[in-house]
């Protein structure tokens, strides 16, 4: 959080954005470097769906204000333009961002990244097993005391709070994505606050949940925003062209899974 959210002026990534179109280069040390590369393997993998400098689409689409308001063309145009992971310039050691405006945002696998590490600090500790839950992105290893495997719930998007089901993980990790916790509703259609960058607004092709199993939290959540962001169809050929990673959609209308999902599934 102190290093890489976008809401702290203090943090790597607020400095970062603070001097966009400055021309000034920012250090980074070697963790951080690691960071950017996980952006560009990211951007290219999704084909631009998953792009870290959606920052100024994030701001305009901010669910949070209030009142509430949908964006005017030209703005989500002008903001669109200021997006892309090309634009960001680096060096050895040093990044930066050229145009006034853009933005980076970690927001869509930096939790998850989070997840993994700590998992494996608890493996360097020598625990036998563990849980990582860092709300709706898990991870885990061995086994729980006197249970086969970790129950981890299946969160209702009709009904938030309350459990659709639950799924066995042992070595693992579960993420989910979905519209239904963050977002707003304006004159009677519902805007969730994960972003299409192709037509810069909210997802709105009926998905209103898409949960993942797989190797990694990070690949987990990347899968399931990706999917999440392409819809049912293409998404689910997305998952099951991914080795160890199996899917569940929910849509308004019914509920679609990859072929070995029920295998998780407790009952």
């Amino acid at each position: 959080e102190a290093r890489c959210t976008r809401f702290r002026d203090d943090s790597v990534i607020g400095r970062i954005n603070a001097t966009a179109g400055s021309g000034e280069w920012h250090s980074v040390d070697e963790e951080m470097e690691r960071y950017f590369d996980v952006c560009d393997a990211l951007h290219q993998w999704t084909h631009g769906l998953l792009d870290v400098t959606a920052g100024p689409l994030e701001r305009l689409w901010d669910y949070r204000q209030s009142p509430p308001r949908v964006p005017a063309p030209v703005e989500i145009a002008a903001a669109r333009a200021k997006v892309g992971w090309p634009k960001v310039e680096r060096r050895a050691g040093a990044i930066r961002l050229p145009e006034p405006g853009m933005a980076l945002d970690f927001g869509g696998w930096g939790k998850e990244y989070a997840v993994d590490a700590v998992l494996a600090l608890a493996r360097e500790h020598g625990l036998l097993a563990a849980l990582v839950d860092f709300g709706h992105d898990v991870a885990a290893y061995g086994q729980p005391p006197g249970r086969a495997a970790w129950h981890v719930g299946l969160e209702d998007p009709a009904r938030p709070g309350a459990l659709s089901g639950s799924v066995g993980l042992r070595d693992g990790a579960i993420a989910s994505s979905g519209d239904y916790l963050r977002g707003f509703a304006l004159e009677g259609r519902r805007y969730g606050h994960i972003l299409d960058l192709r037509t810069g607004a909210p997802v709105n092709n009926g998905c209103r949940q898409v949960t993942v199993i797989a190797p990694s939290c990070l690949q987990a959540g990347v899968l399931s925003t990706t999917a999440f962001i392409l819809g049912p169809a293409e998404g689910l050929r997305l998952v099951q062209e991914t080795m160890g990673a199996e899917a569940r959609f929910v849509t308004s209308e019914a509920v679609y899974q990859t072929r070995g999902f029920f295998h998780h599934v407790v009952s």
